[in-house]
């Protein structure tokens, strides 16, 4: 007899400690250990916590954001790698599944930046490494294209999880691609954007594109999202002052959990700090795929034909040798989350 998991979802609205990768770090295994003994059995994190956005990209010109960019590549991280195993055993050691934003750097490329989303289990198992696949707008100065060889849903304790980065979400066939492989769970996460244009109200869009998501396929999202902190201001201001107007304009982040009827639960967060919890049964997916089940009876296959290239985009193949694996996977396996020393 199918019956589906019933669980408890937590999605933080926070700033990260702006380029600090460490402190991030320990920002996002303290906020883990919140999230679970509060009873959550997942927490999704925002778009880039560690260890922070390119807010340059929007306010100053090329040449003038050139030196931040350097700094965001020194503070980025390689997955897997050292931080994101200290935050997988976190999630180890408290039972439960994280989603995180990071800026990775690619191992043979220093300044090949990637917007990064990383799935890890409660187990402590890195799931999935999902690259954003194209950069919204100014960000195309800061991060590469990501391929869809993670485009993929995760079997996990709490049911089928799947995730996309911030503008992603706006993206119908990236949506319907998770959805087709039976995606139940999804977390949108995002960074707070107030330079935006002037009639764009930020925290509307998020939600909205979160209820379109939900309606659509009948699946629940977590919104998680970033806020901007003083400490940002104070470093995009120090050269353009202009920017602190830029970057005070509210209704700029938005945080929540949408059920399957594309309803918000609970009470979302605007431009606030905290988590946002609401407790999920998976069962409430089914009956509204009775009217609308648009990866199965209310579509038209032999009319629409989507087909996904999920192969890695490498920068070279050699010939000589195997094409090396990367299992991410096995990374933390033999992490013991009794250790003492954990998060």
């Amino acid at each position: 007899m199918l019956n589906l998991p019933k669980f408890k979802a937590a999605a933080v609205q926070a700033a990260p400690i702006f380029l600090d990768t460490e402190a991030t770090v320990e920002l996002v295994c303290r906020l883990i250990r919140e999230a679970a003994d509060n009873g959550a059995n997942l927490v999704a994190f925002p778009e880039v916590f560690v260890s922070g956005y390119p807010y340059w990209n929007w306010v100053m010109n090329p040449v003038q954001g050139s030196p931040w960019f350097e700094k965001l590549c020194k503070s980025a991280i390689e997955v897997p790698g050292p931080e994101i195993h200290k935050i997988a055993l976190a999630a180890a050691r408290h039972h439960i599944n994280v989603v995180v934003g990071v800026n990775e750097r690619s191992p043979n490329g220093i300044a090949t930046l990637y917007n990064t989303l990383v799935t890890i289990s409660d187990e402590g198992r890195i799931l999935g490494r999902h690259r954003k696949l194209v950069p919204t707008w100014a960000e195309k100065l800061t991060w590469a294209n990501g391929d869809a060889s993670s485009l993929k849903v995760h079997d996990t304790r709490i049911g089928p999880l799947g995730a996309l980065a911030c503008g992603e979400n706006t993206n119908t066939l990236a949506r319907f691609a998770l959805l087709s492989q039976g995606e139940l769970v999804h977390v949108a996460s995002y960074i707070a954007l107030p330079v935006a244009p002037p009639d764009y109200d930020m925290a509307e869009a998020i939600r909205l594109r979160a209820a379109a998501h939900c309606f659509e396929g009948k699946v629940f999202t977590i919104v998680s999202c970033s806020t901007i902190s003083q400490e940002i201001v104070k470093a995009m201001t120090a050269t353009h002052p202009e920017a602190e107007e830029l970057l005070a304009r509210p209704n700029s982040a938005f945080t929540g959990i949408i059920g399957p009827d594309g309803r918000v639960m609970g009470d979302p967060l605007i431009d606030e700090e905290g988590i946002v919890y609401a407790d999920i049964d998976l069962n409430r997916c089914i009956q509204p795929r009775q009217m609308h089940d648009i990866t199965g009876h209310y579509n038209r296959f032999d009319i629409f034909d989507l087909k996904v290239n999920r192969r890695p985009m490498n920068p070279i193949q050699f010939t000589d040798l195997p094409p090396e694996q990367t299992d991410l996977n096995t990374y933390v396996d033999w992490a013991d989350p009794s250790q003492e020393n954990l998060p």
